[in-house]
């Protein structure tokens, strides 16, 4: 998108601005909720910010042309995001997606495995939903290490060629 006006080239860049609003993302309360009707009930399928990691990316991707559409999953997120461009790669860029393979999580009694999903941010740093406090938040991209091992690993890293113009 060029503007011409008063002799002034504008052009919006787009690297620059997405991994702007990827750092700006954390603290916002934006993505705790999607609400639906489940059998006639009225319900908050993002629990109040608990699973919030997969609308807090495809939303920012979203924003950026970069998928067709929010989601609330992450396998939804990442069909949309192979068919949009998206390719893995081996090291994290900044702008980079991340997908963390599946951590279980007690839920009331009941084992529940989750995938999750944000970005990479440079200096081994990465934004994604807390479900601690139910919003994005700047944290180390494996969650620390124990003993020199990644706390929570990756799964994988996507990129998009766009994000290179």
């Amino acid at each position: 998108m060029t503007s011409k006006k008063e002799n002034l080239e504008i052009t919006p860049l787009l690297y620059k601005n997405y991994t702007a609003v990827i750092k700006n993302s954390a603290g916002s309360r934006m993505f705790r909720h999607i609400y639906a009707k489940v059998n006639g009930k009225e319900k908050d399928l993002l629990r109040n910010g608990d699973l919030s990691c997969a609308f807090f990316a495809s939303t920012i991707l979203y924003w950026f042309q970069l998928i067709k559409k929010p989601h609330a999953t992450v396998s939804g997120t990442i069909k949309d995001m192979e068919k949009s461009g998206w390719r893995e790669i081996k090291n994290p860029r900044p702008g980079s997606v991340l997908i963390w393979k599946p951590k279980e999580f007690d839920e009331g009694g009941v084992k529940a495995s989750y995938r999750h999903m944000g970005f990479y941010i440079g200096n081994n740093k990465a934004v994604s939903n807390s479900t601690k406090i139910g919003m994005p938040k700047i944290h180390h991209w494996t969650y620390g290490a124990k003993k020199g091992n990644p706390t929570r690993k990756i799964e994988a890293i996507f990129w998009h060629k766009r994000l290179e113009e």
